[in-house]
């Protein structure tokens, strides 16, 4: 292993060794609040390194990218960790959620994240979703008090394990179509040509179908309420946040590679359109708040399906933007819901009532995320939006466009029934001390993470254009 090769895998490193010493701290002094801060060090840490540039571009030995998107998304991902470190402080306090085993387990998926990103090689690329994967196995139930945390942790490990069974029978499919490893490699040599192998193309058919699972798309999608409604609501924010944002980064580093597949475009828009149809219909009858914005994210993944249909027209910058702005935006509303359950807040609508005048910053940030989901000027989601939509009138996807449009449309009423209930209802009862300032620092960078992206797109997008095709 050379000196750029260590350079390359120091993040991956340092969260790893984090993770054992947040473990090892906890487990010595019996102080959780060590275990976190060390979390939260680590991960700034590792965040901080992969914004230097590498002295070379791979690690061929390790299977691993320095990358520009790589690098930029890693970042983002250890950020994440960091922020949800800081989330979890009050909210794990209100409902006895202790153990070094949580920022532990936290660090340990933003490893998984993080691997995925810098894949080069399908072995690695499945290393590394099912490290994330089982990170979040265990912190969906790790709520032991709460009566359905073992059934939210095996609604999500079961299919969990199928869509693991999917993408190592696809990985090894495409690697005897292909007799290569490298995902580079792979995707031109059984993409690209006019008369594909029929065994390559079952093998991406069952990676795809691995992949919808990890986006929760339909029909692939029946896990995703039950486990945003169980799970605690600071893991919710970075398994929505960061889960969905590494495999969307895993369709980047494949699509643009094939030169015209059409033989995946057929797949993706049956996905696209029963996600948009199945998430926001859904949203429409939920009175939980969880559900609702577990339903919408459904949603939220199908209008990136449309952004990667449409790749030549701009797309896969438009889907590399919303995937890194509806991260932040879902980390936002399920942040603050997060601070608003452990003031003493329920989970219905009608629990909901009055929060406004109660608790007006973490009210706000969630009007402000929701706005943003339901893509209403000048948030990061408004700009996402359209970006995805221009690429697909670009790329001749006009039915996909308009139906996009529409559904759009209908979202912004399930998103204002929340924010109807937080302002303009009767206030309800909810007790609390309101959100400490961890809370309050992380939640108030979500906000201008969402609104400065809207008012100035350009800085992100000229660096999206210079890392996409």
């Amino acid at each position: 292993m050379t000196a750029a090769d260590i350079f390359i895998a120091m993040p991956l490193m340092l969260l790893a060794v984090g993770a054992l010493a947040a473990l090892l701290t906890g487990a010595v002094t019996r102080n959780n609040s060590a275990a976190m801060i060390i979390g939260v060090t680590v991960s700034l840490g590792a965040a901080c390194w992969l914004l230097q540039t590498p002295p070379a571009v791979t690690a061929p030995t390790l299977g691993i990218s320095a990358g520009g998107l790589p690098r930029l998304f890693g970042a983002f991902f250890a950020l994440l960790a960091a922020g949800v470190l800081c989330l979890s402080g009050g909210y794990n306090r209100k409902f006895a959620i202790s153990g070094e085993e949580y920022p532990a387990t936290i660090l340990f998926a933003a490893f998984g994240m993080l691997a995925l990103a810098s894949a080069t090689n399908l072995l690695t690329l499945f290393l590394g979703l099912e490290a994330m994967s089982f990170g979040f196995y265990i912190l969906v139930a790790i709520d032991l008090k709460r009566d359905t945390s073992g059934e939210t942790g095996l609604k999500y490990l079961l299919p969990g394990a199928l869509s693991a069974a999917f993408l190592a029978f696809g990985i090894a499919l495409i690697y005897s179509a292909s007799g290569t490893l490298s995902i580079h490699e792979a995707v031109q040599l059984t993409l690209t040509g006019d008369r594909p192998n029929p065994i390559a193309l079952a093998g991406w058919g069952c990676l795809l179908a691995g992949i919808a699972f990890k986006l929760s798309l339909a029909p692939a999608h029946l896990w995703t309420p039950d486990v945003y409604q169980g799970a605690p609501a600071p893991v919710t924010a970075f398994l929505s946040g960061g889960s969905k944002g590494a495999t969307i980064l895993l369709l980047l580093l494949l699509l643009p590679q094939a030169v015209g597949p059409a033989q995946l475009r057929i797949p993706l828009w049956g996905l696209a359109v029963i996600s948009l149809l199945v998430g926001n219909l859904a949203a429409l009858l939920q009175n939980r708040v969880r559900r609702l914005l577990a339903y919408s994210s459904i949603a939220q993944m199908g209008y990136i399906v449309i952004a990667l249909i449409s790749g030549k027209g701009g797309g896969y910058r438009a889907a590399a933007y919303y995937a890194l702005a509806y991260g932040v935006m879902s980390f936002a509303a399920f942040g603050a819901v997060a601070v608003l359950e452990s003031n003493g807040c329920g989970e219905t609508l009608d629990d909901y009532r009055g929060a406004g005048s109660r608790y007006p910053f973490a009210s706000g940030v969630l009007a402000l995320s929701l706005f943003a989901l339901a893509g209403i000027p000048p948030t990061a989601g408004f700009t996402g939006k359209f970006l995805i939509f221009a690429a697909a009138l670009r790329s001749g996807e006009t039915a996909l466009a308009v139906i996009g449009i529409l559904l759009a449309a209908v979202s912004v009423f399930y998103y204002l029934r929340v924010v109807v209930s937080i302002y303009f209802k009767h206030p309800g009862r909810l007790d609390g001390t309101g959100p400490n300032y961890p809370e309050y620092a992380v939640l108030i960078i979500a906000s201008a993470a969402i609104v400065l992206p809207g008012l100035w797109p350009n800085a992100l997008l000229g660096l999206l254009s210079h890392l996409l095709p």
